[in-house]
């Protein structure tokens, strides 16, 4: 029996003309209603406290912009997600023209073309000898896949993790996050998990020497804190798994395409993962899409035959618009000499920061690189500005007495670099002009100083925010 033709003419006119997202998103004025009636009452309270309950209305490259057309530079960056700007306009096509071609999407048991393409890429530039791809959804699904590879590759249980560690919120990665506050409230997580400190290699042997480590599971820069290793750290670690038999498994879900400088920051100290776990800026910022790659025999204690083919899987694995959104931000990365600019402005950057140092009595430090950097407070040698740091530190107040007048008055937007940390992080698009890094340095150097006078404006913004926390 033939099926009846569908007139796909008359089925998008109707759809167009009941379906107006512009019109949608311009009748609801107060967004952050919504989101905290709806969505995350916790978040918003947060946003107001802080003032950060701006309504942003576009995006474009490392800018977003206000319902009154403020510009503002932004250092937040999705969390690392717009590597390529926001809203860039290859990778915002590449997609439209996958939509346009009605492509055969999930057949699920039938072949597809991108995924192929985009592993094989992607294995092309990858570090060391990997061999085989697993598309997921998100990072934390990529460490999900990693610790159950590990698993079947070793025959073993137990995973080695590091201080101060971000991997994820979902059980398995849950288990292996070195922030507490990550944690607490959620039960039992998994116990064959050992905690050791970030960059000491003792400490990392004493563990493997037991031979019962499945996999040791590190970001070769934290994330938390932008903590960078000592240059024998990373190889080091990678020696030590292979005498002991453990899988070393790369975290560059924050790292990976160009943040650091390097396409990914394993190439920094010469490492070669066993698996490497990539996600975030591999979306362009539009399909959330991550990506496993492993050696092929790891892969295959997974997959070992046919009845195991599906034994590790998710729904949208593969799926064509994530694919695309992929192929198109490789494309632009090296087009666009994206990893090049990342490192260039990211030195530039940091020497600027650098001087802040010398000038400011409450900067300890600024370290990092690429364009993935933090400026570390610490308590100041001048007396009088010792009162302040006492009255703010013990909340970890002092960062947001900067940030706050940082993104009223300069327009910048930032965060800290994790939970009671007294820092600065800023994790900017990758797109940044040479402008760009003289203008957000200005607005930071604006943003300290008055935190220099005491009692000062930007203190009175610490006490109302202590009140507020002691209130709590």
């Amino acid at each position: 029996m033939a099926l009846p033709e569908v007139n796909t003419e008359t089925a998008s006119s109707v759809d167009s003309a009941v379906f107006d997202l512009k019109a949608i998103i311009d009748s609801e004025a107060e967004p952050m209603e919504l989101l905290e009636q709806y969505v995350n009452a916790a978040l918003m309270d947060v946003l107001k406290v802080l003032g950060f309950n701006v309504k942003y209305v576009r995006g474009v490259g490392p800018y977003l912009y206000d319902e009154n057309d403020n510009r503002y530079i932004d250092c937040v960056g999705g969390f690392g997600v717009f590597s390529c700007g926001r809203n860039h306009p290859v990778i915002r096509d590449a997609i439209k023209q996958a939509m346009d071609l009605d492509l055969a999407n999930l057949p699920k048991f039938g072949a597809t073309t991108l995924a192929g393409v985009l592993a094989k890429q992607l294995l092309d530039i990858a570090p060391g000898n990997l061999d085989k791809v697993y598309f997921c959804n998100s990072g934390t699904e990529g460490v999900e896949t990693a610790m159950k590879y590990a698993r079947s590759a070793t025959n073993r249980e137990r995973f080695v993790y590091c201080e101060k560690a971000y991997h994820g919120l979902t059980y398995g990665a849950l288990s292996i996050n070195g922030g507490d506050e990550f944690r607490e409230g959620f039960g039992k997580l998994l116990d064959d998990v050992t905690r050791i400190p970030f960059n000491d290699l003792t400490a990392l042997e004493q563990e493997l020497a037991k031979e019962d480590v499945a996999g040791f599971i590190v970001e070769p820069i934290q994330g938390k804190g932008v903590v960078v290793p000592d240059d024998d750290y990373l190889p080091g670690a990678a020696e030590l798994c292979r005498k002991h038999g453990t899988i070393f498994v790369a975290d560059e879900v924050q790292t990976g395409f160009g943040r650091t400088g390097r396409m990914f920051a394993c190439e920094h100290w010469g490492v070669e993962p066993d698996i490497l776990v990539v996600s975030k800026a591999l979306s362009g910022g539009y399909v959330p899409v991550a990506a496993v790659m492993s050696k092929e025999w790891i892969h295959k204690s997974v997959f070992s035959e046919m009845d195991k083919c599906m034994v590790h899987s998710t729904t949208f694995t593969q799926n064509d618009l994530s694919m695309t959104a992929g192929l198109a931000t490789l494309h632009v990365l090296r087009e666009e000499k994206i990893v090049e600019n990342s490192a260039a402005m990211g030195e530039l950057l940091l020497s600027k920061l650098s001087e802040f140092v010398e000038e400011f009595d409450f900067v300890k430090e600024v370290r990092g690189k690429g364009l993935m950097i933090v400026i570390e407070f610490g308590a100041p040698k001048n007396m009088a500005l010792k009162m302040g740091w006492k009255m703010l530190a013990p909340m970890n107040l002092f960062p947001q007495a900067v940030l706050i007048p940082l993104l009223k008055e300069h327009h910048v937007l930032a965060q800290v670099a994790g939970h009671h940390q007294d820092n600065i992080k800023l994790l900017p698009p990758l797109v940044l002009s040479e402008q760009d890094v003289n203008d957000l340095v200005d607005a930071l150097r604006a943003a300290i100083a008055p935190c220099h006078k005491f009692p000062g404006p930007v203190w009175e913004v610490g006490k109302q925010l202590g009140r507020y926390s002691i209130g709590r």
